[in-house]
């Protein structure tokens, strides 16, 4: 797989990438930084990626446990540029109405796994396509999606 269709592939996608850095980063620079770090991820990835399953699907799971694995670390990650594919990162303004914003700031209160669930539901994903992301069953999905929407329901209020 060439380096053009990795680029083509970021770029179909780009979309999935933003939403897993603006639930796991407050910050643009921080963002910005997340967004780096998971291009990178992806590219270290990409020629073990085979097309078993979707890009997207194989994008969403990289970016979520780079999100995740990151969001631990205390140390920032330096990454050389020159082992990376020219990608540059536009932080995308989903600057919303209030109940938006208060919406995200309630989901990053959420533990990281909760994070990532929420996040694949509101991009509409099906509890097949979220069970195999995170490597869980349909039914855990289900339960967990339910308990995750009664936390947030007091966390808004």
């Amino acid at each position: 797989m060439s380096e053009r269709e990795f680029l083509t592939m970021i770029q179909d996608n780009q979309r999935i990438i933003h939403k897993v850095c603006r639930i796991y980063r407050d910050s643009p620079e921080d963002r910005e930084d997340l967004f780096q770090e998971i291009v990178f991820q992806l590219w270290r990835s990409y020629p073990s990626f085979r097309g078993g399953s979707k890009s997207s699907t194989w994008l969403y799971r990289v970016a979520l446990n780079t999100a995740m694995a990151s969001f631990r670390k205390n140390k920032p990650n330096v990454i050389s540029a020159e082992y990376l594919p020219d990608i540059q990162f536009e932080d995308i303004n989903y600057e919303g109405n209030e109940r938006q914003e208060k919406l995200l700031a309630s989901i990053r209160q959420l533990s990281e796994p909760d994070r990532a669930l929420i996040a694949l539901y509101l991009d509409e994903l099906s509890y097949q396509q979220i069970a195999g992301i995170l490597g869980i069953s349909e039914n855990n999905v289900g339960v967990k999606l339910n308990r995750i929407k009664l936390k947030l329901q007091k966390l808004i209020k």
